[in-house]
């Protein structure tokens, strides 16, 4: 029997984070420099043969969900194809989306047939105009139409994400938590990150969870809930009497998480990223197209993975923006 992907602290890795591109169509002040960045050459993207082959190899030694991101994944044409692709390989057990939702609404009835699980939406506000100031595009763009189409597509459960800025959307807080008393979505507050390159962002807007928490209180008395089915993340939940959804924190700078990290990324040219914002990554390209077994690599690359991540201390592992890696 094959031995199951172990890192060198003893944590089981079965949830793949798979970058399909590393262009988007916001440039979100905590992601994003507003000029882009040095785009990745096409030829160096991986095709979704490749990406499948990388699944298929790791599904063997014991991955089990995955998770596509960006950039912004529904940019790159015939996502669904690469849906299908994955939902082909017996052991996966699930297969999620992250997006910040514009064509959503387009997209998710194809993306569901093709076997899609659920979505993670990125909303960071429900006001027209903050929208446009946060993305930094001028788009006319409403997040609870997206969520609800993504919903009536069978796509399940909804997870929206709020990066909670001060200053710059924390005054609607109460607003987003309170979808969930109509609405079995499960809004998730995620402490900002501030990375690289975004100077747009510092340590001055961080919000912690336990203020985002308290300030809640208003509506009502939150308690401690169960997850949502099929989570794969860090994520504490808690839920408002009779609400139909939950309220759930993601606390990556004030209460970190990484004794129980199940997950490595993929990125968009044939890397993989073993931490967030570690140093250590390992080029699964060129033995992906020299035609190589992958297993030895996946090893390797598991046994240089750190206890723990470095935000706290200033180190984000050479990242210029949160989007080079799907966050």
């Amino acid at each position: 029997m094959t031995p199951a992907l172990l890192d060198g602290f003893g944590r089981r890795i079965e949830y793949l984070r798979i970058s399909v591109t590393d262009r988007c169509n916001f440039r979100c002040r905590y992601c994003m420099p507003l000029s882009g960045l040095d785009w990745i050459p096409r030829r160096e993207i991986l095709t979704y043969e490749e990406i499948a082959r990388v699944v298929r190899e790791l599904s063997a030694l014991g991955l089990r969900r995955l998770r596509i991101t960006g950039g912004e994944p529904t940019i790159r044409p015939d996502l669904e194809r690469l849906i299908g692709m994955l939902r082909d390989i017996e052991s996966v057990e699930d297969i999620s989306l992250s997006t910040n939702g514009t064509r959503l609404a387009a997209l998710a009835p194809a993306l569901r047939a093709a076997g899609l699980d659920r979505v993670n939406i990125s909303v960071d506000s429900l006001r027209p105009e903050r929208i446009r100031s946060i993305a930094r595009r001028n788009i006319a763009f409403d997040p609870v139409a997206a969520a609800t189409a993504a919903e009536q597509a069978g796509l399940g459960p909804i997870k929206l994400n709020v990066v909670v800025m001060r200053g710059v959307n924390d005054d609607e807080l109460l607003d987003l938590a309170r979808l969930t008393l109509e609405h079995d979505w499960h809004v998730r507050f995620i402490e900002l990150m501030p990375v690289g390159d975004l100077r747009a962002v510092t340590w001055e807007h961080v919000v912690a969870s336990d203020e985002v928490l308290r300030s809640l209180a208003s509506i009502g008395t939150l308690r401690p809930a169960a997850p949502p089915a099929r989570g794969n993340g860090p994520a504490r939940y808690y839920r408002f009497e009779s609400a139909r959804g939950s309220i759930g924190v993601i606390t990556p700078m004030s209460h970190t998480y990484c004794d129980s990290c199940n997950r490595v990324r993929l990125t968009a040219d044939g890397r993989l990223r073993t931490c967030l914002f570690g140093d250590e990554e390992i080029d699964l390209r060129t033995p992906l197209r020299s035609g190589l077994p992958l297993e030895p690599f996946f090893r390797t690359a598991l046994s240089t993975k750190p206890k723990q991540h470095g935000l706290l201390q200033m180190k984000v592992g050479g990242l210029k923006a949160l989007s080079q890696v799907g966050g």
